[in-house]
């Protein structure tokens, strides 16, 4: 007998058990389930796969009951561990929400903490104290805009003049959106207080109140000690100031003075008064100033002016003999302040000064005129003596010519002996003679004031070759040896004058050697190219070094023809000068000397054309100041007279320290320096353009020196004051003061 059709527990299951139900409910509806299951097979006898199956599926269910039981019951345990660890947390969040509120409640200052939406999160009982009005509504939840309206319209807040309380609002509310604001403000009673706001982390807004009343109060009472005593101090510095001082305010009236003022103004002191007004004073003054100045009545007009007014200066005479130097200038509150000051002697100086001035331009215009015909006399005798030596050298050079044909035409006639021997003495004669014609004639040539030059560029080592094979066969017939050591430079120089003095140096320095040779060398130095004749001859004495550059002047020998006349080293400086080149010497007795020639740059591009013969050279500009410091009276004498000729302003002093304290007096410039310097005074010369040129600015200068030392010429470059080498050369020396007018 089967068992009867019963539902599978699957389906009943599904149907009987909501999802949504509680972990307990679903869990007795899977106990009553098992129960009636139970019950149902204890009932049915019925052994069959069926009932089995039934039950089977029963006890699985049971087991998933059971694990499901589990799984609820460890949720519930994690629950309530986490509702502990919660409330725990919240006990904690109260104690320090506690403990923040009785800190700030221990600040001194008024404390409120806003939100980031800007509302008020907790302060303590000291904010908004001092607004007695307003502290009862601050309260947590209430809005920044709400506070800043309840401050402005407190009847304990003092609004700055011309503010209302919404205006204010407003700029309080501006204020706020600044990462930081510092702000004071005026409480009723005196009092003051301080607003400051920071930002916190998370945007939020902490402010605090701190009263500074105290600290305003004592601010105020030091402020006004100190202008107390700056008063004091002013007036006392008024009153011991050699200065006349009137001020007034805006309104014209008399606020301060000095004694001295009315000592001035030749007024008592009853005359002044606080608040008198300016036309009153000024109503007792004196007559006016001289013609032509601004006086008082400019003065009063400048005063009568709107705002704002520039500085005037004027003049007052109270009396027929004293002068007042006046000037007055605005004040920002739109009063003014003018000082007066006693410029009679000044004036009468002046005068004085001006009538001498007068009567020295009247001597120098006369000495001028006496010196100008001197000059015109010399230049006609130096210019006749030219023309003299130039048409004598010329006319003797064409018979000495001849002589030396017919001379030369003997020698192959078979002469004894002593014949030939003469002739050959006749003929070095000869030879003399012509060398020291060609000489006078350079020398007269190099004098006349219609020599011109034609620099261009001129390459130097074929123009050295060449002399090499000039001079080579005169040092072997000596036993010297001649060396060249040359470089392939360019120079701007006249070739045939640069021919002449290095021919001349060459010589010079092979007719005084007697053992070993010469050496002619080309370098480059910082300051450009320079040719040096190095010879092993016996030296020259210290003594010596200047004259040798003179006429006709021979060391340890007579000027003759046969031995030159001294006339090779004078050539030498006067064109060298021409060109624009220097020459300098060092020597060591018994062991030689060096001369070295300067060129100058070398000669990249070639020079420009130069300027016709008959054209004008650049005038000296009229109204120059020099000033020329030479300790030799004459020397100074002569050369200012020269400037002075030229239209040049010269201040003549004897040494540095008079320079020095002359152009301290005049309180301005010169346009050049002119600073002769002999032997031991070189350094003090140099100090002297350095003082003025650190006092002045980069003010041309040169040095006036006879020696040719190499150590003086380069540290008077490097202090940028050139040599001038003396005897002057008057157009090197107007080529300078053309350019230094140019320069400055």
């Amino acid at each position: 007998m089967s068992a009867p059709d019963m539902p599978t527990p699957g389906p009943i299951t599904a149907g009987l058990l909501n999802p949504s139900d509680p972990p307990d409910r679903q869990r007795q509806k899977l106990l009553s389930i098992i129960e009636v299951l139970m019950r149902r097979v204890e009932q049915d006898t019925d052994q069959s796969g069926v009932a089995y199956a039934q039950f089977e599926r029963a006890a699985m269910l049971e087991e998933q009951v059971r694990d499901r039981t589990r799984d609820l019951g460890a949720a519930l345990d994690l629950l309530n561990d986490s509702n502990a660890r919660l409330a725990s947390a919240n006990r904690a969040t109260e104690a320090a929400r506690r403990d923040l509120t009785n800190a700030i409640e221990t600040v001194q200052e008024g404390f409120g903490l806003f939100s980031p939406d800007d509302v008020l999160v907790l302060c303590n009982s000291r904010f908004g104290k001092q607004l007695a009005d307003v502290q009862p509504r601050l309260l947590p939840g209430l809005s920044f805009a709400a506070y800043v309206d309840l401050v402005s319209r407190s009847t304990q807040l003092v609004l700055p003049d011309g503010t209302s309380a919404q205006d204010w609002a407003v700029q309080r509310l501006i204020r706020h959106r600044e990462a930081s604001v510092n702000m004071t403000v005026q409480i009723k009673g005196d009092r003051w207080l301080q607003v400051s706001e920071r930002r916190t982390l998370e945007g939020g807004t902490v402010i605090l109140q701190t009263e500074i009343s105290d600290i305003i109060r004592a601010e105020r009472a030091a402020r006004g000690r100190l202008l107390d005593d700056q008063a004091r101090i002013v007036r006392a510095t008024l009153d011991h100031i050699d200065q006349g001082i009137c001020i007034f305010d805006s309104e014209r009236r008399l606020v301060g003075w000095n004694q001295r003022v009315a000592e001035l103004l030749a007024l008592g002191r009853v005359h002044f008064r606080q608040g008198l007004e300016f036309a009153d004073l000024f109503a007792r003054v004196g007559p006016p100033a001289r013609t032509g100045t601004p006086t008082l009545s400019s003065l009063t007009d400048w005063v009568a002016q709107p705002a704002p007014r520039a500085p005037l200066r004027f003049e007052l005479m109270p009396t027929a003999d004293l002068i007042l130097d006046g000037y007055a200038q605005e004040m920002p509150d739109q009063g003014f302040v003018f000082s007066l000051s006693d410029v009679s002697a000044e004036r009468r100086a002046m005068a004085a000064l001006s009538q001498a001035n007068e009567t020295l331009e009247a001597r120098v215009a006369a000495r001028t005129l006496e010196l100008n015909e001197a000059l015109r006399r010399a230049e006609r005798a130096n210019a006749t003596r030219s023309r003299f030596v130039a048409a004598a050298s010329h006319d003797l050079l064409q018979p000495l010519s001849a002589t030396k044909l017919f001379l030369a035409s003997m020698e192959d006639e078979g002469l004894n002996p002593r014949a030939a021997s003469a002739l050959e003495q006749a003929q070095a004669s000869l030879q003399s003679v012509e060398s020291l014609l060609d000489a006078l004639l350079d020398i007269s040539r190099l004098e006349s004031p219609s020599l011109t030059v034609r620099p261009q560029p001129v390459p130097l080592a074929p123009l050295l070759a060449r002399l090499a094979d000039e001079f080579a066969p005169v040092a072997a017939q000596k036993a010297l040896f001649y060396r060249m050591h040359s470089l392939p430079v360019s120079v701007a120089s006249d070739p045939i004058w640069l021919r002449r003095i290095l021919q001349n140096l060459i010589a010079n320095a092979l007719r005084y050697t007697e053992s070993g040779g010469v050496l002619v060398g080309v370098r480059r130095g910082q300051t450009g190219v320079r040719v040096e004749i190095t010879d092993t001859g016996p030296g020259i004495p210290e003594a010596d070094r200047d004259a040798i550059f003179r006429e006709f002047h021979r060391l340890n020998a007579r000027a003759s023809a046969s031995g030159g006349m001294g006339l090779g080293l004078a050539i030498v400086e006067r064109a060298a000068a021409l060109l624009g080149h220097s020459v300098t010497l060092n020597s060591t007795l018994g062991k030689g000397s060096r001369f070295v020639l300067h060129l100058g740059p070398e000669a990249r591009a070639p020079s420009p054309a130069p300027p016709p013969a008959d054209a004008q050279r650049p005038a000296i500009p009229r109204d120059l100041i020099g000033l020329l410091v030479a300790s030799d009276s004459d020397m100074r004498r002569a050369l200012a007279h020269l400037l002075e000729g030229w239209g040049v302003n010269v201040l003549d002093v004897p040494d540095p320290p008079e320079a020095l304290a002359l152009l301290e007096d005049i309180g301005m410039a010169p346009d050049f320096l002119l600073i002769d310097a002999r032997p031991g005074q070189e350094p003090a010369a140099l100090a002297l353009v350095a003082a003025l040129r650190a006092r002045f600015g980069g003010i041309p200068a040169r040095l006036l020196s006879a020696s040719r030392a190499e150590a003086l010429r380069l540290s008077a470059g490097s202090a940028g004051a050139p040599v001038l080498y003396k005897p002057l050369d008057t157009r090197l020396l107007e080529r300078f003061i053309i350019a230094a007018a140019h320069n400055t």
